[in-house]
């Protein structure tokens, strides 16, 4: 089960059968490098005194050697749900007879990637995620040693991946933008540093569920999460949800270093922020997911405008 087509389908169906879960409805969530994403509609067995119907996701998959990190995955989702302010996804069952696929309770709330009005959730999204990101930063390292692996790429590596991604892009980068990104990338990136954090990794706008007034649901797919800079969650809040956001989040953060001295951090946020918007530009570009276009080439203007933020 490595694609999002009808093979897929018909294995998640039968899958899904084989551990009890009778499949009303199937439709494609999402499909990412690592995972295809389902919502399965099932029957509860014996029906409950309220619906007779559960959501779940169904998580696919597409490398067929990816049982070991859906099992390290599970123990973190346990264990971040003892820690988190906000809710994660709670597995019911990880099937490895022949290819991972985890299986958990859906979420309530959408994506904010997909949600309408997102700029007005900006400063109430960013509370949420630097609360969250406050106690996760915190958390001694070795607690977590056992379940992610620790970021050791050196910021010229983001550096150079942002390269690759705006020759792939350059083309649609309004001109205004063209030059400060062009300077960016020829610019040198901050010196590796060695404190790390346990991190989410990947804390874009299409993983922070909200409901309909804005109200951070939960936070999903930490298949990423690595003890890495805290530049890098921080980076993708402003990334997505711009300067107020940012602000928001780093009120509820508190001191930004936990303590420990670091002042690189504000530069490091906005070169990851801006980094990460080339790279989702060309993701977006090249697979034809035209809000994660959208909302990169939206953000140029606070990444790389005239008074450009970090």
């Amino acid at each position: 089960m490595t694609t999002d087509g009808g093979a897929c389908r018909a294995g998640v169906r039968e899958l899904l059968a084989r551990h009890g879960y009778a499949a009303q409805e199937l439709r494609l969530l999402g499909a990412g490098l690592d995972h295809v994403a389902y919502e399965a509609v099932v029957l509860v067995t014996p029906p409950g005194p309220g619906d007779d119907v559960v959501r779940i996701v169904v998580r696919v998959a597409r490398d067929g050697g990816a049982t070991e990190r859906m099992r390290r995955e599970v123990r973190l989702l346990h264990r971040l749900a003892t820690v988190s302010p906000l809710p994660v996804p709670a597995p019911e069952l990880l099937d490895d007879d022949g290819g991972a696929c985890l299986v958990y309770p859906r979420l309530p709330g959408v994506p904010l990637l997909h949600a309408p009005g997102g700029a007005h959730r900006a400063g109430a999204v960013g509370r949420a995620l630097g609360g969250m990101l406050r106690v996760l930063h915190a958390e001694p390292v070795e607690r977590w040693a056992d379940v992610v692996d620790a970021d050791d790429a050196a910021p010229e590596v983001w550096r150079q991946d942002a390269e690759a991604a705006y020759a792939v892009a350059a083309r649609r980068v309004p001109r205004e933008y063209r030059g400060p990104v062009e300077a960016f990338l020829a610019a040198a990136a901050p010196a590796p540093v060695t404190r790390r954090v346990l991190c989410h990794h990947d804390l874009g706008s299409e993983h922070v569920l909200v409901d309909g007034v804005g109200e951070v649901t939960g936070v999903l797919d930490w298949s990423d999460a690595a003890l890495a800079d805290p530049a890098r969650d921080l980076g993708l809040v402003l990334r997505d949800l711009g300067r107020s956001g940012l602000g928001a989040a780093l009120d509820a953060y508190g001191p930004v270093d936990h303590g420990a001295r670091d002042p690189g951090l504000a530069a490091r946020i906005g070169f990851y922020a801006r980094c990460g918007a080339l790279e989702d530009l060309a993701y977006g570009l090249t697979t034809g997911r035209r809000a994660y276009a959208a909302k990169s080439l939206a953000g140029l203007a606070h990444l790389f405008g005239s008074a450009p933020a970090g």
